[in-house]
C-alpha cells in the first residue's frame, strides 16, 4: 500500500508539473500574440481573436479567458463569464507582472496566467488558461490500482518465499525491491547481480532488461531534446549575426540590406521546416490520432510524386525512371504515405551525383505491395545503415547542410510506414548507391 501511495504521489507530482509548465507556456504564447496584434485596443479584431482562441481552446483542451486591468473578463471561450470580475490570485499576480500556474486539487483544475502589455497603447490585461486535471487523475488512479495489485502480488510471492526459503533467497529480493524504490526516485542505472539459473535469477534478468530499456528511453529523450536545441540554435545564431551586422553598420547600401535579409529569410525557412517536421513526427507518434484510410491507387500516386520531383532531377541531369510491374490499389492514408515515398525519392535525387539515375519500382504479391527506390548515389556504409531512421541523424552532415536537410525526413518515412503496418529496409554500398524497399499490406485491417 505504501509503495502504491509513493508511486501515485510521484506520478501526480510529475504530471502536475508537466501540465502546469505546458499551460503556462501556452498562456505566454497567447499573451505574446495579443501584444503583437494589439488585440486589447482593437475592437474590430475581437471576433477574429475569439475565433482563434476557441480553435486553440478546442485543440489543446483548455479554457481561455482574457481579463482587462480591472479584473473584468472581456473574452471567454466558454462564453459564460464575460463581463464578470475575476480576481483570483493568478490574475492578481499577472497584473503585477508575474506569471503564475497553480493546481487546485479540490477543484481538479490548473490555473495559468500570463501578463499582457501592449507597447503602443500601454493597455494591460491577463491571459488566464483553465485546464482540467481529470484525465491525468483518471490515468494516475488506473496506474496506481495496477501498481497496487502488482505490489500485492509481489508481497504474496515474497511472503511465500520468506516462509519456505532461507536467507540466501531473501537477500536478492531485498536488493530488487531496493532498486525498484531507487528507480522511482529517478535512478534508472540500477542493476541487480544475477547468480544461478533459478526463478530469482530470471526475475533479476527481467528487472535488468526493464531498467536498461527505461534508461535507453530516457537517454533517447535527452538526445532528442539536445538535437532539437542544436538544430534550432544554428539558424537562430545565424539570424542574430546577420541582424547585428545590419544594426552595427552605418550607410549600408540597399543591395547589402537585401542580401542580408534574404539570408535571414533562408534561416527562418529552415527553422520552419524543422518545426513542421517535428510536428509531423509528433502526430505520427500519437497513434490514437489514427489514419484516414481509403483505397489508394499506388500507380497514380507514384506518377504524381515523380512528376512533382522531375524538375529537381532535371537540374542535375539525373535519369528519373519508373517500372510498374502491376496495377496496385492498397488501403492507406494517401497524404501521409505519399509524403513518406516523396522523402525517399527526393533523398535519392539529392544524394545522387549529376548524370546519375534514380528508379522507382512497384510490385506486389497476394498480400503486400512493394515500392523500391534505387539510386546510383553516394551510398551508405554498413555501420550507419542501422542509424539512418533515427531523428536528426545525417549520413553526411556537410552535404546535408548544402541540400537543406533536417535529418527528419527518413524518421517521418519510417514512422509512417510502421503506422501502416509495413516495413522499410535499406540495401546500400558506399560509393555505389542505395536501394530502399517499402512494404505495406494491401489490406490495412
Amino acid at each position: 500500500m505504501l509503495f502504491s501511495n509513493i508511486m501515485k504521489n510521484t506520478m501526480e507530482g510529475y504530471f502536475k508539473d508537466i501540465e502546469e509548465r505546458e499551460l503556462l507556456y501556452q498562456a505566454n504564447k497567447i499573451a505574446v500574440m495579443m501584444q503583437e496584434g494589439s488585440y486589447l485596443s482593437k475592437e474590430d479584431k475581437k471576433e477574429e481573436l475569439l475565433t482563434s482562441l476557441q480553435e486553440k481552446s478546442t485543440e489543446e483542451d483548455f479554457r481561455v479567458l482574457i481579463i482587462d486591468d480591472n479584473g473584468l473578463v472581456i473574452l471567454d471561450t466558454n462564453n459564460t463569464d464575460i463581463g464578470k470580475t475575476f480576481l483570483i490570485p493568478e490574475v492578481l499576480l499577472a497584473l503585477d507582472g508575474k506569471n503564475a500556474s497553480n493546481y487546485y486539487k479540490d477543484q481538479g483544475v490548473i490555473y495559468s496566467s500570463s501578463y499582457i502589455e501592449e507597447p503602443a497603447t500601454h493597455k494591460k490585461g491577463v491571459v488566464l488558461l483553465i485546464s482540467s486535471f481529470e484525465k491525468s487523475e483518471i490515468l494516475i488512479d488506473g496506474v496506481s490500482q495496477k501498481w497496487f495489485m502488482l505490489t500485492v502480488v509481489i508481497s504474496i510471492v515474497i511472503g511465500i518465499i520468506v516462509f519456505f526459503a532461507s536467507g540466501i533467497l531473501i537477500n536478492p529480493l531485498k536488493k530488487i525491491l531496493k532498486s525498484i524504490t531507487e528507480i522511482i526516485d529517478g535512478q534508472l542505472h540500477q542493476r541487480v547481480e544475477i547468480n544461478g539459473h533459478n526463478e530469482i535469477a530470471q526475475l533479476g534478468e527481467a528487472f535488468n532488461d526493464m531498467t536498461e530499456k527505461l534508461e535507453q528511453i530516457d537517454t533517447s529523450r535527452q538526445e532528442f531534446v539536445s538535437n532539437v536545441s542544436h538544430e534550432l540554435k544554428t539558424p537562430l545564431s545565424s539570424i542574430k549575426v546577420l541582424s547585428d551586422s545590419i544594426l552595427l553598420q552605418e550607410d549600408i547600401e540597399k543591395e547589402v540590406y537585401i542580401e542580408f535579409l534574404q539570408d535571414i529569410n533562408s534561416e527562418i525557412d529552415r527553422m520552419t521546416e524543422i518545426v513542421n517536421n517535428l510536428l509531423a513526427l509528433v502526430k505520427l507518434d500519437y497513434r490514437e490520432a489514427g489514419l484516414n484510410i481509403a483505397e489508394t491507387d499506388l500507380n497514380k500516386m507514384l506518377d504524381d510524386i515523380l512528376k512533382r520531383l522531375s524538375p529537381l532531377a532535371e537540374q542535375k541531369n539525373i535519369n528519373l525512371s519508373k517500372e510498374y510491374l502491376k496495377n496496385i490499389t492498397v488501403e492507406a492514408d494517401e497524404m501521409k504515405f505519399s509524403l513518406a515515398i516523396s522523402n525517399l525519392v527526393e533523398n535519392a535525387i539529392k544524394y545522387t551525383n549529376e548524370e546519375g539515375s534514380v528508379k522507382v519500382t512497384l510490385d506486389c504479391d497476394h498480400q503486400n505491395a512493394f515500392i523500391t527506390v534505387t539510386d546510383t548515389g553516394i551510398g551508405i556504409n554498413e555501420e550507419e545503415q542501422t542509424k539512418i531512421f533515427n531523428r536528426f541523424y545525417r549520413v553526411d552532415k556537410t552535404r546535408d547542410r548544402e541540400t537543406g536537410g533536417t535529418g527528419l525526413g527518413l524518421s517521418i518515412t519510417h514512422s509512417t510506414v510502421i503506422l501502416h503496418k509495413g516495413s522499410i529496409k535499406v540495401s546500400s554500398k558506399e560509393g555505389e548507391g542505395s536501394s530502399f524497399i517499402v512494404r505495406i499490406p494491401i489490406k490495412f485491417s
